[in-house]
């Protein structure tokens, strides 16, 4: 069967995710409209084909132990100089990604990996572009602002056209949102009944 590569992540919903995807494009990143706006739980990944069922049910058990919880993007950061990136920041939702991205990588699940650099969740608005169009970036959406109440993630496969397609949503148990402007959830180590 041969192997693929896959991504765990979640989607910034509508509007905001075609907008940063346009803006994405216009700052000149050519892998704009290949990659929905995501934050992403599990980088590219290559499995074995025949291991995606395994794969699929350890996706579905973390989502149906986790609550949905409020996200919230603000503004802009870089990875620069480690790495050429610019991002929106996360700056509600962070550390519950961190647990997400933490059990989907589970070194007893079926994705076990160990990261390149530290987990940070962003969303890259510009990747391995000039550093003029780099600092565009950071400028023009330093302002850029959205909330949404995230309610599951999603597995992405790569195509051979390097363009990242949805496989499979994950929708979380749980059906009550905080209230904005803090998780107590979080503070208490409770998001999900793991």
């Amino acid at each position: 069967m041969g192997t693929v590569t896959i991504g765990v992540s979640i989607a910034v919903p509508e509007p905001h995710g075609s907008l940063l995807q346009e803006r994405r494009a216009g700052f000149g990143d050519a892998a704009a409209h290949g990659i929905p706006t995501h934050v992403t739980l599990l980088p590219p990944t290559e499995v074995e084909a025949a291991d995606l069922p395994a794969v699929e049910t350890h996706l579905l058990e973390i989502a149906a132990a986790c609550r949905p919880f409020p996200m919230r993007l603000s503004g802009t950061g870089t990875f620069r100089p480690l790495s050429p990136v610019v991002f929106v920041r996360v700056v509600l939702g962070a550390e519950d990604c961190g647990r997400l991205q933490q059990w989907v990588r589970d070194a007893s699940g079926p994705v076990a990996r160990d990261l390149q650099f530290p987990y940070h969740p962003h969303v890259t608005v510009a990747h391995g572009i000039d550093e003029a169009a780099m600092d565009r970036a950071f400028a023009e959406l330093a302002d850029f602002e959205a909330e949404w109440p995230c309610a599951g993630f999603a597995l992405y496969e790569q195509g051979v056209d390097e363009v990242w397609r949805k496989l499979r949503e994950y929708p979380f148990g749980g059906s009550v949102v905080p209230p904005q402007g803090g998780h107590p959830d979080v503070e208490r180590g409770t998001i999900a009944s793991r």
